[in-house]
């Protein structure tokens, strides 16, 4: 039986949700907002990489991102250095990326990935 897996659960959403060898791993956004777009990727990246890590899984498996950036012009090639030197080797995810409108003035950048979870490490493959 497929079991879901939330976690950091609170009244309105779970930070990650694993089900069916996959993780589904919410909006992160950074803490630190005074940092500029590079920064904002970085600390970003390195929250998906946690909740990654509390699925089982990694960068590597990766299969999707959507990504949304508040001023497209000014930080896409900048937010792609740190994308590119972030990901996996050849295990880029495909990916859409948009401008919008975030929940925070001062949110740069919001981040949703889906990765596989291994099967070693998949409580609801056995």
């Amino acid at each position: 039986m497929n079991m879901i897996k939330r976690i950091e659960t609170d009244i309105r959403r779970s930070r990650a949700v694993v089900y069916n060898g996959m993780v589904f791993v919410g909006g992160m956004t950074a803490d630190d907002r005074s940092q500029d777009i590079e920064g904002q990727t970085r600390q970003t990246l390195a929250k998906i990489e946690g909740y990654l890590a509390k699925a089982g899984t990694d960068k590597a498996h990766l299969l999707t991102a959507q990504i949304w950036i508040k001023n497209l012009d000014r930080d896409f090639e900048r937010m792609n250095q740190v994308w590119n030197a972030w990901t996996a080797p050849d295990a880029a995810p495909t990916r859409a990326t948009a401008q919008c409108d975030l929940g925070a003035p001062d949110v740069l950048i919001e981040i949703i990935v889906t990765a596989a979870v291994p099967q070693a490490t998949n409580p609801e493959a056995s």
